[in-house]
């Protein structure tokens, strides 16, 4: 076999440079392929959300870590609008012209080691991330934090020639540089990796309003059912994800088939308890904003046929709008209060509601704030007293809120408050019960927690079922201000 030359040698080793480099610099060509162990089949979720940019402008991934919420959906679909490069399975939103947009993270720092890097890879290997090398026109560097970039500009393939034609622009944005770094011009396609605060949001959702621009958020819920998720999922209920123009998708761990049953197990482990719904599921329920950060799966239990010598009561909060009992059953062997099951309705008048949180045992009795929806501490006793006179066996709870919360939050966190799986409604009020920016309870949809809180304070004023319950006493008639 005959020697290569050394201009031949020359010439090979450049073919194979250039091989590597086009595949090292088109990165964005190997996601979701058609077959293999990786096969866009397997990720149902990305889809969807990828789909739903076609008639929402507004879209949420309450995600989980590691299933690639920041690469492989955010800067994956950035990157298809400002190239222009859609794949031939493409469902979503399309531009056919170049964008204005932008990407923003928490701050400078992540900024730069997460989004920037997975858009443009590492600096001296610009082009080795999502987006394609031979398409970045320009790169500005930032100031401040070393290695930064604050503008790409990006050929489109409906740009012109890329010497000549209009690129797309990127800027790269923190949300510590302020809500006030977000006003300005209109941009077509916006994303928020990592949750905004919301003045942030807002000023972002300002942006894409009047050109029917895209804004996507991309985040892990560990903020509970902030202000921001509330914003797209106001009743914290996933069924109702999708609303005018806003849509919500949530992603586990379950749906990303690159993580191994082996890795998910590690990272279990590594996680604290109160942040593994939030870090595996995506499910927004604990962190800073949520009063209680316990996981659902610490204290839901099946219903189940419970002992007729455990002690049993009721705790009740009253208000026009919504009236509602929370039953307990306590095992004073175990030191536990199981919630089993509850009444709420509204607009009604208290007869009404007092044949309705009798129907489960007239022996049983309740625990209620006279205060806790009066206009004064006179029409909450008022309440109180036409309750009583129309049969309800009530005494007076212990209405501390601060106290009474620590109290549920001890014995939620301790495994000594269990919560029959069939409450749906206490659930969803406590998937929605949280704090506002100043650490205030949110006084909304809270009628089921606020009843917990009576019911926990009397425990000890719980009784068994009786072995022979006494006839009912017909009550005198009340006309009361409720009529």
């Amino acid at each position: 076999m005959a020697e290569l030359t050394i201009q031949e040698v020359r010439e090979k080793l450049l073919i194979h440079a250039e091989i590597e480099r086009r595949r090292t610099h088109n990165k964005i060509r190997t996601y979701f392929p058609e077959k293999g162990p990786l096969r866009r089949e397997l990720y149902p979720k990305h889809m969807e959300f990828f789909r739903a940019g076609r008639e929402y402008r507004e879209r949420l991934l309450l995600a989980a870590n590691r299933i690639g919420k920041t690469e492989s959906v955010g800067c994956y679909e950035l990157s298809l609008h400002l190239t222009g490069q859609y794949p031939e399975w493409w469902e979503g939103r399309r531009f056919d012209r170049p964008i204005r947009a932008w990407a923003c993270g928490d701050t400078g720092a992540t900024v730069r080691e997460i989004i920037q890097a997975k858009l443009l890879g590492p600096p001296g290997a610009w082009g080795t991330g999502v987006i394609p090398g031979d398409s970045i026109k320009r790169v500005v560097r930032g100031a401040g934090v070393a290695d930064t970039v604050s503008v790409v500009y990006v050929d489109h393939v409906n740009g012109g020639r890329p010497s000549r034609g209009i690129s797309s622009q990127l800027v790269l944005k923190s949300y510590e540089q302020g809500s006030t770094s977000a006003q300005g011009t209109e941009q077509d396609v916006i994303l928020l990796d990592e949750e905004p605060p919301l003045a942030y949001y807002t000023e972002c959702l300002m942006r894409t309003m009047t050109n029917n621009g895209i804004l996507m958020l991309t985040f892990t819920p560990l903020l509970g059912m902030s202000e921001v998720v509330l914003q797209l999922l106001p009743t914290g209920k996933l069924e109702d994800a999708a609303r005018g123009t806003k849509y919500v998708v949530m992603a586990t761990w379950d749906d990303a088939p690159h993580l191994s049953k082996e890795a998910k197990a590690e990272y279990w482990k590594s996680i604290p308890p109160f942040q593994r719904e939030p870090r595996s599921k995506g499910i927004p329920q604990l962190g800073a904003g949520a009063i209680y950060p316990v996981s659902e799966a610490d204290f839901l239990v099946d219903p189940f046929a419970v002992p007729d010598h455990w002690p049993a009561g009721y705790g009740m909060d009253v208000g026009w709008n919504s009236t509602a009992a929370v039953y307990g059953r306590y095992d004073r062997e175990n030191d536990v209060l199981y919630l089993t099951h509850g009444y709420k309705s509204g607009h009604t008048e208290p007869a009404v509601h007092v044949a309705g949180i009798k129907a489960p045992g007239p022996w049983m009795p309740g625990f209620i704030d006279p205060a806790s929806r009066g206009r004064n501490q006179n029409d909450g006793s008022q309440l109180f007293n036409d309750y009583r006179l129309l049969g309800l066996n009530l005494s007076l709870a212990d209405n501390g809120v601060e106290s009474g919360i620590y109290s549920v939050w001890n014995r939620l966190s301790t495994g000594r408050m269990k919560v029959f799986r069939s409450m749906t409604g206490w659930l969803a009020e406590f998937r929605l019960y949280r704090r506002d920016e100043k650490g205030k309870v949110v006084k909304e949809n809270d009628h089921y927690m606020d009843a917990t809180r009576y019911l926990d304070s009397r425990i000890a004023m719980m009784i068994p079922k009786p072995t022979s319950i006494p006839k009912p006493q017909r009550s005198r008639q009340l006309v009361t201000a409720w009529s």
